[in-house]
């Protein structure tokens, strides 16, 4: 996963968590000492999950895209031969003479 994508993916967990301190609060009151802490630690996190955001380096154009990061075995063995059945030579012309 790509930075973006992480940052993402913890700000879900964020909004689940927020909603689980709302349900407490619903069934144990606001003003509950260790409720109010908890949505204190919360808001500390969303505070440090922003300043991740704004630090975050910028990613390649590339970036997360499978295939343009990662390295292809390209095999050694020949091409089969009939792949190339009709193909002109670069340079050389057809093999066929002059094509209209």
């Amino acid at each position: 996963m790509s930075v973006k994508e992480e940052l993402t993916a913890v700000q879900r967990c964020l909004d689940d968590l927020d909603r689980a301190i709302g349900r407490l609060e619903k069934h144990l009151g606001k003003g509950v000492l260790d409720v109010r802490r908890l949505r204190t630690d919360a808001g500390h996190l969303r505070e440090s999950l922003a300043l991740l955001r704004a630090g975050a380096p910028a990613e390649p154009p590339h970036a997360g895209r499978p295939g343009l990061t990662q390295m292809v075995p390209v095999p050694d063995t020949p091409y089969d031969a009939s792949l190339w059945a009709g193909a002109e030579e670069e340079g050389l012309g057809s093999q066929h003479g002059l094509v209209p």
